[in-house]
């Protein structure tokens, strides 16, 4: 069997990125005197990418946002959150290794996220883990994102795979529903930012610890 491309999520799939969301988001909304937000609030908030967790984060305080003032709110998101990078966002213990593994043992892999291109690149490189990744593909790369399924196809057209021969690994709704639209298998990490219990997602398998994520369990997944 031909290994499969391998498509991770980033936020709370492969880095821990919660902090300096929530600092950037938090400096961007005190220009209109919003309390900041918590962690407690990110699973809430995150998801669609940095518009729409500015958004939210205006109906998270019941707060009106014209149209018209979401754009430079965004400029000032981006401009503080790429000026921080990495911040303190690291990977996940055991990622490294387990990229290290899968690209030893012939597996393509990819990133597909609905954060912002600009924004994922820079972070995946300033982490030094884009050696790993044949195609970072973001939110604003193609003309749809997640849950469409056409996100997650396009990325692996991107990174030289076949969408037939695909697993999604991610930590959300969006990145479980897209593979299941996809017809491509899927498994759940726990330690993400869903807002809706893990084992109500319906993914085929769920891992606790990158340690886990193996070539073995990978062509399990792909013969079922």
């Amino acid at each position: 069997m031909l290994n499969p491309t391998i498509v991770f999520d980033l936020d709370g799939t492969l880095v821990d990125t919660a902090p300096d969301l929530v600092t950037s988001l938090n400096h961007t909304i005190a220009t209109a005197d919003l309390a900041p937000v918590g962690y407690e609030d990110l699973t809430h908030l995150v998801g669609q990418g940095a518009r729409a967790m500015i958004a939210r984060a205006f109906a998270l305080r019941g707060a009106s946002l014209a149209e018209e003032d979401l754009q430079p709110l965004l400029d000032r998101f981006i401009a503080h959150y790429m000026a921080g990078m990495p911040g303190e966002s690291r990977p996940y213990p055991g990622l490294v290794d387990a990229l290290e593994r899968l690209r030893k043992a012939g597996f393509r892999l990819a990133v597909c996220t609905n954060k912002m291109e600009s924004l994922a690149v820079p972070l995946i490189e300033k982490l030094g883990l884009a050696h790993h990744f044949s195609a970072i593909a973001g939110g604003d790369t193609f003309a749809v994102r997640k849950p469409d399924p056409g996100h997650i196809i396009a990325t692996i057209e991107r990174a030289g795979g076949d969408p037939q021969i695909a697993v999604m690994v991610g930590d959300s709704v969006n990145d479980i529903l897209a593979a299941r639209n996809a017809g491509i298998p899927s498994i759940v990490v726990p330690f993400g930012y869903s807002d809706i219990p893990i084992a109500e997602l319906g993914a085929d398998r769920q891992i606790d610890h990158f340690d886990e994520l193996t070539p073995a369990l990978l062509q399990e997944l792909m013969r079922k």
